[in-house]
């Protein structure tokens, strides 16, 4: 018998032994369209061979798009899914608003106290835990070794954001398709301003001072946009006001990138053998700071949560329960092996020798979540907190209108000084309209 029947018939089946209780229940899936999200649902086959009674209907979407539904679904009660993918950001505010149902009865067998304290921390509210990591994740340099000593130089374990423009500029070769630089463009609160606003916490930047007054108007977010646009314009790729995490890790993935600072979780992918040209020329560093004390790297759990208008809420605790478990990872060794199971969110993996040994990105990735503190996010004080978001319901719809402008920008549509007028307006504006 195969490790994942053995997991199924008897460790998942134990955890919720509810019966006939649960017959014939169908549970809405909506996901985010990465490859960690795509894999577990082809495995889920293994969940449903051990709950016939349980249905799995998925709706996999591009992650702006998985946004949008399901912030419209959840904030309407249209009911459509009973289980979504969510992060950090989502978790706190809905979980306050009593949106979703609270996961501290799931069994013992599921090990709540094996979840990184950051990670569990993040998705918790007055002690009610709202969504089950699946995984967990900051940001860090992924870098071509090969490339990087053709250059002639040596990756810092804890690199400056000088040394990566000098870095990126010697790595280019145009004339062979590679670029020295790859970071996120593509409008979206979660796409280029999650990566734009950690990115200013090492440039000093802040969104809003004490008072909730925007602050795209300080010099911090020049110097900040200013270093962005030029590194990219000089040693990024074609059309990378367009490029996502999907995208980059593409392009990545094809050798058309020198660096590429972006999710933790990436680094599985880049040194598949399978999925990657590059997989055995890859170096990893941590998120590159200015020397102000901040590096820019963020924090993130994309986590499953439960709207608490499921009419299948058993039934969807059950999936929960399985895929995010230790069960679900060693399922994931098991059929693909150890550098691919999810990471990011509970001790136990990286205290795996097996995980260790499989996955040479592991150290800096703990050591990435654990410097990430959401309570602290900048250098000067801020009256919220969230690395790379802002932690208030508002951010959402700001930030995607700002987005639009620095892509906007990064396109050549218009300045580095046009667009941080045009955010400053914005974010004023709506935060006066909330009442701030």
């Amino acid at each position: 018998m195969r490790l994942g029947q053995v997991l199924g018939s008897v460790s998942v089946l134990a955890m919720f032994a509810t019966g006939s209780a649960l017959a014939q229940t169908t549970v809405t899936i909506a996901t985010v369209n990465n490859g960690d999200m795509i894999r577990m649902q082809g495995l889920s086959d293994e969940f449903t061979a051990a709950h016939p009674d349980i249905n799995l209907e998925w709706v996999t979407l591009e992650e702006n798009v998985l946004r949008q539904r399901v912030t419209q679904d959840i904030a309407s009660k249209g009911g459509q899914f009973d289980v979504m993918t969510i992060g950090t950001y989502e978790v706190p505010i809905w979980g306050k608003l009593g949106w979703l149902v609270s996961l501290n009865d799931l069994p013992d067998a599921w090990d709540a106290d094996d979840l990184l304290p950051a990670i569990r921390s993040g998705l918790t509210v007055d002690g009610e835990l709202y969504a089950a990591p699946f995984y967990g994740e900051s940001s860090m340099v992924m870098y071509r070794t090969d490339l990087m000593e053709k250059a002639g130089l040596e990756m810092p374990e804890a690199p400056t954001w000088d040394f990566i423009r000098e870095a990126a500029a010697a790595m280019t070769d145009e004339a062979n398709g590679i670029y020295g630089i790859c970071m996120r463009g593509k409008a979206g609160w979660g796409e280029n301003m999650a990566f734009l606003t950690a990115m200013a916490n090492s440039f000093g930047a802040r969104w809003f001072d004490e008072d909730w007054t925007p602050q795209f108007d300080s010099e911090e977010w020049k110097s900040t946009l200013d270093f962005y646009m030029d590194l990219m314009k000089n040693s990024g790729p074609p059309g990378a006001s367009t490029n996502g995490f999907n995208e980059n890790l593409s392009l990545f993935q094809q050798g058309k990138c020198g660096m590429w600072i972006d999710a933790t979780v990436a680094a599985s992918f880049v040194t598949n053998p399978d999925d990657s040209t590059v997989a055995d020329k890859v170096g990893f560093a941590l998120a590159p700071d200015n020397g102000l004390g901040k590096r820019g790297n963020w924090l993130w759990a994309w986590s499953l949560g439960i709207p608490a208008g499921s009419d299948a809420t058993d039934a969807a605790k059950t999936f929960v329960a399985w895929a995010t478990s230790k069960d679900y990872t060693a399922l994931v060794a098991d059929k693909e092996g150890w550098a691919n199971v999810p990471p990011g969110t509970r001790t136990s993996l990286y205290e795996n020798q097996q995980y260790l040994d499989a996955a040479p990105f592991a150290k800096m990735t703990l050591d990435s979540i654990n410097s990430a503190d959401p309570s602290a996010p900048t250098i000067d004080p801020v009256p919220y907190t969230g690395i790379q978001f802002v932690a208030i319901p508002e951010f959402a719809g700001i930030a995607t209108q700002v987005g639009q402008e620095m892509s906007a920008a990064l396109a050549g549509q218009q300045t580095v000084e046009e667009a941080l007028e045009k955010a400053q307006n914005i974010t004023a504006e709506e935060m006066e309209a909330a009442g701030y």
